[in-house]
């Protein structure tokens, strides 16, 4: 059996391959990362493919969970991959779950395209219709945003805001100020793609982000476990 992992900054999620598609995900928050269930979790697992953004820590526990004889992959950036060309100064430096996720968006939607992704960090990056990584943008995610106002300013507080046009309360005024923000990075990289782009959503955060962007968009959940799927076929054929 083939397990997929995906283990960022906030979260480590997991799923196994089936008929080439992540199955149903599951997971557990970085900070609560127990070997014990992972290793009885992932006990099937004869090859795993994997991402690791989360520091050598997580990337030596989630290792050693894995079974004896599993074939590990761990993936990161390069210049191709799955029929794609990274434009990245130095390609291996580009995120590898920014890098698997844009191959798992590409497994969705053809033509030009945004990946925005709202998580602990919210990450905005385009693909043309020739396949090519263009570049993107990483701003601190939403909660990040909210935290840090509240964190180093007097008076004001970690804001627990509604979405609104013309914010008239300081809770208002502080959450869609920074989802606009956030916004507004999309829109842009959206509008230099052209009219034809299509925009996927994803992370934790895009529920909370989703009601402040303009114009039709689409949400994509589990984008780097997709690309694990999606690699899956060329590293272990």
């Amino acid at each position: 059996m083939v397990l997929l992992i995906d283990a960022g900054n906030s979260r480590l999620k997991w799923a196994w391959l089936r008929d080439g598609r992540p199955g149903d995900e599951a997971g557990i928050d970085v900070a609560a990362l127990d070997g014990a269930p992972l290793a009885s979790a992932w006990r099937g697992a004869t090859a795993a493919l994997y991402t690791c953004v989360a520091g050598d820590a997580v990337d030596a526990a989630l290792r050693a969970a894995l079974p004896s004889g599993c074939a590990v992959h761990r993936i990161r950036s390069g210049e191709q991959a799955a029929g794609l060309t990274n434009l990245y100064e130095r390609p291996a430096q580009l995120g590898a779950d920014r890098w698997v996720a844009l191959i798992g968006a590409r497994t969705l939607v053809a033509g030009p395209l945004v990946v925005a992704t709202a998580g602990t960090a919210t990450t905005v990056d385009a693909l043309d219709e020739a396949d090519r990584f263009l570049g993107g943008y990483i701003l601190p995610g939403l909660h990040l945003m909210l935290e840090s106002l509240a964190r180093n300013t007097a008076d004001l507080p970690h804001a627990q805001g509604a979405p609104s046009d013309w914010p008239r309360n300081t809770d208002d005024a502080i959450l869609n100020g920074c989802a606009g923000a956030q916004a507004a990075l999309i829109a842009r990289v959206r509008d230099r793609l052209g009219s034809s782009a299509t925009l996927l959503l994803s992370g934790g955060g895009a529920d909370a982000l989703s009601p402040h962007i303009e114009g039709d968009l689409r949400r994509a959940d589990n984008l780097v476990l997709r690309g694990l799927a999606r690699l899956a076929a060329d590293v272990l054929k």
